[in-house]
């Protein structure tokens, strides 16, 4: 690994160009058809139904929708395409319509009471919220970027694919310039990603990720009307057999699938909170200069940009199956983010001209001004923790995801269907609890961050 480290290389990776083209083209496509839908559902958020069906949405996690949207579609383009857009859509509907709910309503106030509510919204409100929704949307694009990329772990032709294959093979020169290449490309967004060249790529993406696979009808109707049916029920078998078999998949899988993915969540978050308790003053105006602070941002830069089930994927190979990849992955990844923008809050701490130094000045004066807002980050990624380290499971980890992957590689749709709900009802009860903990201690999160 450290000698590919030293010496990455490209050779033989004849593919890695389109590879590259196929991971921005669903990305592209998926944030854009989840802003576009999130956006009509957003002004209709205030119904309960919509709200309830968005949290059930994007509690699923990507790769789950991109397991289920396989069985139906096979690789076609559509199952990344919707893996990306349905989970990315629930959230733009939650986000954008905070940002519709605190939006300053002054020019409301100018406008004649006549005015249709279409020219309401689009002269009045959103001018002033566009640059909102353009940050979120940005940076969901980021995120969409590294969703794409792990797709290619179920066979979608993009990087992750190329680096799984990569690893498989031992090929560690190639393993590190493939990743070398994904930072670049997050890196850089700020050149390519300008509003001017939107719709070329809009434009450009359906003819990249196309290809010859076709849609089986056939498939798609079984799915609805025989895999996904519980085998007692869809034999005609008694209650009682159904209650049976309902029995056994929670007592043998569903259960300790919860404990084992609640425990590693758990440790995850506490360890999270603590790189990023260390971390933070690696990217602050309070702790270090303009060199120092470029050099801390480049470190959390890599460790976020890097998807937690790539790194996991990396560290299972190195140290064997167990729950530490999955613990240091998670933690690594969600301690930067929270790093991150613990740092960018500190900047904004007004100091004593009498203020202490070093570690004094880090544990007596800044630590305990921005604990508040460290808290909220981190409950706030509490349900993101808990959804990715269900995913985890796929690697083999007896997470949940361990248990639903299984079920699909056996073609037990039903029970993989069943395990998919449960763990977003568990994730939904998180993020609720998450929230009412937020709001008892009343903590903001000021970024919205999932």
């Amino acid at each position: 690994m450290l000698n590919g480290l030293l010496n990455p290389s490209l050779s033989g990776l004849d593919e890695l160009g389109v590879a590259l083209l196929q991971t921005v083209a669903f990305a592209v496509l998926g944030v854009a058809f989840g802003a576009v839908i999130g956006f009509a559902l957003a002004l209709i958020f205030h119904w309960r139904l919509v709200r309830v069906v968005c949290a059930l949405l994007r509690s699923v996690h990507e790769l789950f929708w991109a397991l289920i949207f396989v069985q139906m579609f096979g690789l076609h383009p559509l199952t990344g395409l919707l893996a990306l857009g349905i989970p990315y859509a629930a959230t733009f509907a939650k986000i954008y319509a905070e940002i519709l709910e605190e939006g300053n309503p002054q020019a409301l106030k100018s406008l004649d009471p006549k005015s249709g509510s279409m020219s309401v919204f689009f002269y009045a409100r959103l001018p002033d919220l566009w640059q909102h929704f353009k940050t979120y949307t940005s940076y969901r694009l980021e995120c969409g970027l590294r969703a794409s990329a792990v797709l290619g772990f179920v066979g979608l032709p993009t990087l992750g694919y190329n680096l799984s294959t990569a690893f498989m093979e031992g090929m560690y020169s190639q393993v590190w310039a493939i990743l070398i290449l994904f930072y670049v490309l997050v890196a850089s967004m700020r050149f390519w990603l300008r509003p001017v060249f939107l719709p070329i790529y809009l434009i450009t993406a359906p003819f990249i990720i196309s290809n010859d696979s076709n849609i089986s009808f056939e498939n798609v109707q079984r799915f609805f009307t025989q895999d996904i049916i519980p085998k007692p029920l869809l034999k005609g078998e008694p209650m009682s057999a159904f209650f049976d078999w309902l029995l056994m998949l929670l007592s043998n899988q569903a259960l300790p699938g919860i404990v084992n993915t609640l425990v590693l969540s758990q440790i995850a978050l506490v360890a999270s909170g603590i790189i990023a308790l260390v971390a933070f003053p690696l990217v602050s105006k309070q702790f270090f200069g303009p060199f120092g602070r470029s050099i801390g941002h480049a470190i959390l830069v890599i460790l976020r940009s890097t998807p937690e089930y790539m790194l996991a994927f990396i560290l299972l190979l190195l140290w064997g199956p167990s729950m530490l990849p999955a613990i240091v992955a998670l933690a690594l990844h969600n301690g930067a983010i929270i790093a991150h923008l613990i740092g960018r809050y500190s900047d904004q701490v007004m100091l004593r001209q009498d203020a202490a130094y070093g570690l004094n000045r880090y544990g007596y004066e800044i630590v305990p001004r921005v604990y508040g807002q460290f808290l909220a980050f981190l409950f706030y990624r509490w349900e993101v923790i808990f959804r990715e380290t269900a995913i985890l499971g796929v690697l083999g980890i007896a997470t949940l995801g361990f248990y639903i992957d299984s079920a699909i590689q056996d073609i037990r749709l039903d029970r993989a269907m069943l395990l998919i709900l449960i763990t977003a009802l568990i994730n939904l009860l998180i993020d609720s609890l998450s929230r009412k903990i937020r709001s008892g201690l009343r903590l903001s999160s000021v970024l919205k961050l999932r």
